[in-house]
């Protein structure tokens, strides 16, 4: 499993522990519970760092260091024979790349070994919504993501909104979708009083949270709320935005660790999302998993999530009417709101946890060895 360690994304190298994204995370939780699998958890770091041997009784952790002229300057070869020698040494049956972002899918695609990719975020798609400029770094990333997707050996795809976007360039496809860690189904969801508004996202101009502030304003005028919003502040939208809150005092603006975010969602009333781009947003999906109602964007990859008027509701992105009006109807039909974050917590129950995806992907795995 070739993952980025998120010590190396956020440039945190002191920290002692590795760590990785939700999806990741959640996937390792369930790795125990196979024990005729031996996974090799493989991440490249610009600097030293300390790291265990394992991360769990099967899982074994290995950090290999690579300069900095060995990443996306130079289509990341640094990192590339980085790890086809130390595949070398392990000779695993597959190798699987998380996420086209970094180096890890093309580390994948070019490793010499019976591989996947897993898309997290669908660069080149975003690339072309928000018409980023030729030579920035997204849109470089883009260009890497366009190469890689033939040369591996196949793309799971978390939803099927990946799958309409790249099948035509894969050697094959499958849908899986994120895992969910397992402490977000312990949560008990409590409503605040005045109710909690939830946003959970960077901020930016493809997660939309101005519309969102412009579909919440009538409503605060008419009832006392409050509204939250977790995520890194990206220019220049953030700026917008951040002039937007100083004018609103009932919304607040922070940064959210896991354990922080499991505690806002305790008492959350409900979780918007009204992103026009999406793949398979976790914000979304640790939130249903919490029973926490959820209105979010009728975009991307979020229709596979929940079904409209059962297990959550959409709403049109561009509409700032659509998104307040579904936001109403949550906020004054107190039971049919209780109803949506059971229903979706049920759902989540049954499609993303983390023994279900793992046994999907171990599904995979045998698929393609099969057909070796």
């Amino acid at each position: 499993m070739l993952t980025t360690d998120s010590r190396e994304a956020w440039k945190e190298y002191r920290k002692p522990e590795p760590y990785f994204g939700t999806p990741q995370e959640a996937l390792f939780q369930a790795i125990p519970d196979f024990p005729e699998i031996e996974m090799h958890v493989i991440s490249c770091w610009q600097k030293p760092m300390t790291a265990p041997k394992k991360l769990a009784e099967n899982i074994w952790f290995h950090g290999l260091v690579v300069p900095q002229i060995g990443w996306i300057r130079t289509g990341y070869q640094g990192c590339i024979r980085a790890v086809r020698k130390k595949l070398k040494e392990l000779q695993p049956d597959i190798v699987h790349g998380q996420g086209t972002e970094r180096d890890c899918a093309i580390c994948a695609a070019l490793s010499g070994y019976p591989n996947v990719i897993t898309i997290h975020g669908n660069v080149g798609a975003i690339v072309k919504l928000l018409k980023i400029k030729p030579f920035s770094y997204y849109w470089l990333v883009a260009q890497l993501e366009r190469f890689t997707i033939p040369r591996a050996g196949g793309v799971v795809c978390i939803t099927n909104y990946t799958k309409e976007l790249v099948q035509s360039a894969a050697r094959r496809t499958w849908v899986s979708p994120n895992a969910v860690d397992g402490g977000f189904f312990s949560i008990k969801n409590e409503p605040a009083s005045p109710p909690q508004i939830l946003c959970v996202g960077h901020i930016q101009e493809r997660k939309n949270q101005i519309r969102l502030l412009e579909a919440l304003d009538p409503i605060a005028k008419k009832m006392p709320l409050e509204a939250i919003f977790y995520g890194k502040l990206e220019q220049p939208y953030a700026a917008r935005f951040v002039q937007m809150l100083k004018e609103r005092p009932w919304c607040r603006h922070g940064y959210a660790d896991r354990l922080m975010l499991r505690a806002a969602l305790e008492t959350a009333t409900i979780l918007v999302l009204p992103s026009v781009e999406e793949n398979c947003p976790m914000a979304v999906l640790e939130a249903m998993a919490a029973g926490v109602p959820v209105v979010a964007s009728r975009a991307g990859g979020i229709p596979d999530l929940f079904e409209h008027g059962v297990s959550g509701l959409f709403c049109e992105p561009l509409d700032v009417e659509s998104i307040r009006a579904q936001i109403q109807r949550l906020l004054s039909e107190r039971a049919f709101a209780s109803k949506i974050g059971s229903q979706g917590r049920q759902r989540a129950l049954e499609k993303f946890r983390p023994k279900v995806i793992a046994q999907q992907h171990l599904a995979i795995y045998r698929e393609i060895l099969k057909d070796r």
